[in-house]
């Protein structure tokens, strides 16, 4: 068992390594400053400024999760509490099957649906002209591809919460909302945490249904309505064309490198408040 630990460790070592390795070409002809805060994005001219799809990935995974999180909540605490057997047995496996659904499938439903509702009712209704390719349309879809994820690991949550902590608080003449807010919740605080955490990414690495709903303008988001152009996007749309640019391959290495520091950095920080979270709370 101790081995299969340690094996799993060397392996998240082994592919932050291998993509530094990657990215070094391009590390030792620019500094990191330049290629993380600049905007200019001309490989042609040996130009890899990635500030734009940086922020563009931050901006749709933030979107997603603020849209994402509080309703996967709410669905969780009813299915758990609130729903009977016959709703909660109707509805559990539709979560499941939408699990599966591919992610080219939510982009799809992104240009039928959410596209044209951006566009045509959202932007003309606070006077902003938009195609309906956003940061929003991307948070939206990105939302709905996580929902499954964050509702499954909730509900379990919930469940695994003793039922004697929930009838001491009811015998005391809290109500049934104040033992959910004030002792489930309370209770299944570090386990949100990660629940928030793993859909959180599942969502910074999302690719392709991304690439369809966010117009992939290689610009810095100011609002929900501007285009972006996330860091996975950037990946899969250009990585035919490293052969043509040496050095190409190197940056594009170099973003898939950002990519796993930023997931591990989260997830380390996620650790971090798990255990303040859990001293707290004895």
């Amino acid at each position: 068992m101790q081995t299969l630990v340690w094996f799993s460790i060397l392996v998240v070592v082994a592919i932050g390594f291998g993509l530094y390795l990657k990215s070094r070409p391009l590390l030792e002809l620019q500094p990191l400053s330049k290629l993380l805060f600049s905007s200019e994005w001309a490989p042609g001219r040996g130009d890899f400024g990635l500030f734009p799809f940086i922020m563009s990935t931050l901006w749709v995974t933030f979107a997603a999760m603020f849209i994402a999180v509080p309703p996967c909540i709410l669905c969780a605490i009813y299915l758990t509490e609130y729903a009977d057997s016959k709703i909660s047995n109707f509805v559990r496996p539709i979560i499941d099957m939408i699990a599966g659904v591919p992610s080219v499938i939510f982009g799809v439903w992104g240009i039928i649906i959410i596209i044209p509702f951006i566009r045509d009712f959202i932007g003309p209704s606070i006077g902003v002209h938009t195609s309906g390719y956003t940061v929003l349309a991307g948070g939206i879809v990105l939302a709905v591809s996580v929902f499954p994820v964050i509702i499954q690991l909730l509900v379990e949550l919930f469940k695994s919460i003793p039922v004697e902590l929930r009838e001491a608080s009811l015998a005391i003449g809290a109500t049934k909302w104040q033992t959910i807010k004030w002792v489930m919740l309370r209770k299944a605080g570090p386990g949100v945490v990660s629940a928030v955490v793993i859909a959180f990414c599942r969502a910074f690495g999302e690719t392709m249904s991304v690439i369809m709903v966010t117009g992939n303008v290689v610009m810095v988001p100011h609002s929900l309505l501007d285009p972006a152009y996330p860091l996975p996007s950037l990946i899969a749309n250009n990585y035919g064309e490293t052969m043509s640019i040496p050095i190409y391959d190197s940056a594009l290495m170099f973003v898939a490198f950002i990519l796993f520091t930023i997931v591990l950095i989260f997830n380390l920080i996620a650790r971090y408040v798990l255990r303040l979270v859990e001293k707290s709370s004895i």
